[in-house]
């Protein structure tokens, strides 16, 4: 199940091929997860995105349904060491991830160090695609200027890396079309671009894929593909 190729999504149907259906909360329950996992096979989202706890429960919840699993990696800070994510990263693609979100070293990016983030991501990218999985990278465009978003979004692309990544949710702002026209930009036409962070409609989705993004996650999945207004962020 891929996103549409050489045409703008414009119904709700559409959108979700763009869609990774995202439960990130701590307090997050078996219940909630399970709910997520069923309104993903019935709504036909691209993958399911929660924290490496959830993940073996949710590729089960998943199995045969064609909707991915996806986990965070070094969530929501990014402020481990390479060999903590690639661990973690490991762990999560045995459990049945295959795709992870990880979080930079933020504080690389902000003192522009390019060597670091190549090293970091680089050090990630290996591990996930050893395991047969991709790999997605958040730079938390909210604490950077443009030209620290541009630098992490080169240093994913150096690295290896599959996707760039707007937000964690967690740390104010989220995803704004601005953002993702300046990362589109930055990666060129062959890598993917996450917008994630404040998505809630429908309007938003269509706006952000407009402008480059070419996977969504949100936790307003369901009213995003109904073409209603979402009540909660990322």
């Amino acid at each position: 199940m891929t996103a549409p190729e050489n045409h703008a999504p414009t119904t709700g149907a559409e959108i979700a091929a763009y869609i990774d259906h995202t439960l990130l909360k701590p307090d997050a329950s078996r219940e909630d997860i399970l709910r997520i996992a069923d309104e993903a096979g019935r709504y036909r989202f691209k993958s399911v995105c929660v924290n490496p706890l959830w993940v073996a429960t949710v590729a089960r919840a998943l199995a045969g349904s064609g909707v991915l699993t996806c986990s965070v990696i070094g969530f929501p800070f990014g402020a481990t060491t390479t060999a903590s994510k690639a661990f973690e990263a490991r762990g999560a693609i045995a459990d049945g991830a295959a795709e992870i979100d990880m979080v930079i070293d933020i504080a690389a990016a902000k003192r522009g160090d390019r060597a670091a983030l190549v090293a970091d991501i680089g050090g990630v990218a290996r591990e996930v695609h050893d395991g047969g999985a991709i790999l997605k990278v958040i730079i938390e465009t909210s604490l950077l200027d443009d030209a620290q978003k541009v630098l992490a979004c080169e240093a994913a692309v150096e690295a290896g890396a599959d996707f760039v990544k707007t937000s964690t949710g967690f740390a104010g702002g989220g995803a704004t079309v601005a953002d993702i026209g300046l990362m589109r930009r930055a990666v060129g036409p062959e890598l993917g671009v996450k917008a994630s962070g404040g998505v809630r409609s429908l309007a938003d989705a269509r706006a952000l894929i407009a402008a480059g993004a070419t996977r969504l996650g949100a936790s307003s999945g369901v009213a995003i593909v109904e073409g209603e207004q979402g009540t909660t962020g990322y």
